[in-house]
């Protein structure tokens, strides 16, 4: 689950109602756990028996942990030696309203397991698409620390893992940034990529004109010249960035700039995809691992890549990824559960770390 358009789920505080809220999610709504027996800060459910100190749910925005230290976290976990094409596959099991997915991974002193739901029919309903809890463990012995929100941990992962890879495709002076989407990856992004780029310029291209002021206007807020704009603007942009649930290809890659990085987050489906074959054709390839890539990367799949080189993350994060000038750069991510872990290891530190 790459997490892309999760509603209400880690808006920044400025943005949708609810985000900063005690005992709440960034929807606003009531966070698992809170006003239960033995719930720490913000809801945070201390599971009894563990001896485990209370976690505080945090979100980008919050006071818990931003943007920059969630990439800190993945980026620390790669430099440290994890293997991403070793790490456990994701299970995914249809059900009637949807899919269930779960997400293992251990590495270190910690262990843990997302549970996520996806309901497409859900938003009709006034509810989220993602639902989710995170598990996390004690890696030696697998006693549980503590339950996190999954939405909310997935919301401040996913632009962390984009970050980590776009601090080294963007080019140094990237100033225009072109968003597809207008939920709330599409803030987190924003947010999230402010923190390593001279961001000055902001397009949202959205199908939900509403929101794509919303978006508008909190890039405003942050001092840049944002507008809504087409997919034509894709051909002024530096950096691009599209986390949607679109199934088909969002604007021509013929039009892109050789100097512009682009990143897709917003399916794990061998048969979605945001970008279309002359962007990958024209493009330097980078993922999060090639075997993940090969069963659930449609952007590249359906783009016919076989044989083409595919750079991991670890290499790009460790500097032993080509990275060209002349061509423009794209990363494709689906999501994988040692970045969960990764997050929720360091939300769990931090959390520790306030605890009086």
């Amino acid at each position: 689950m790459s997490g892309a358009e999760l509603p209400g789920a880690g808006a920044p505080a400025a943005g949708p109602a609810g985000a900063g809220t005690p005992g709440a999610g960034p929807s606003g709504a009531a966070l698992p756990g809170a006003g239960l027996p033995g719930a720490g800060p913000l809801g945070a459910v201390v599971l009894p028996g563990t001896g485990a100190e209370p976690l505080q749910y945090t979100v980008p925005g919050t006071g818990g942990v931003q943007p920059a230290g969630a990439v800190r976290a993945i980026e620390r976990v790669l430099l440290d030696g994890l293997d991403p094409e070793a790490a456990p596959a994701r299970s995914a099991v249809p059900v009637p309203a949807g899919e269930l997915l779960l997400m293992p991974a251990a590495a270190g002193p910690y262990a843990g397991v997302k549970i996520a739901g996806v309901a497409p029919d859900n938003p009709a309903r006034g509810l989220p698409r993602i639902t989710g809890s995170y598990l996390l463990l004690d890696g030696p012995t697998l006693q549980p620390l503590a339950v996190l929100d999954g939405a909310a941990l997935t919301a401040l992962r996913t632009p962390a893992v984009t970050v980590a890879a776009l601090a080294r495709l963007a080019a140094p002076g990237a100033e225009h940034l072109v968003v597809f989407g207008s939920g709330p990856q599409a803030y987190g992004h924003l947010d999230a990529l402010r923190a390593v780029r001279p961001l000055t310029r902001l397009t949202v291209v959205a199908r939900d004109p509403g929101r794509a002021s919303a978006l508008v206007e909190y890039g405003r807020g942050l001092g840049l010249a944002a507008e809504v704009g087409g997919p034509e603007a894709v051909g002024r942009a530096d950096v691009v960035v599209c986390c949607t649930t679109a199934r088909t290809p969002l604007f021509d890659g013929a039009l892109v700039p050789a100097h512009t990085a682009v990143a897709a987050v917003g399916s794990h489906e061998p048969e979605a995809r945001e970008v279309d074959e002359v962007l990958v054709g024209r493009a330097e390839l980078y993922v999060e691992a090639r075997t993940v890539a090969a069963r659930e990367a449609g952007d590249l799949l359906m783009a016919g890549v076989g044989g083409r080189q595919l750079w991991n993350l670890a290499e790009l994060v460790r500097g032993d990824a080509l990275v060209p000038d002349g061509r423009p750069r794209f990363f494709k991510s689906v999501g994988m559960a040692w970045e969960d872990l990764a997050v929720a290891a360091e939300v769990y530190r931090a959390g520790r770390r306030q605890s009086p």
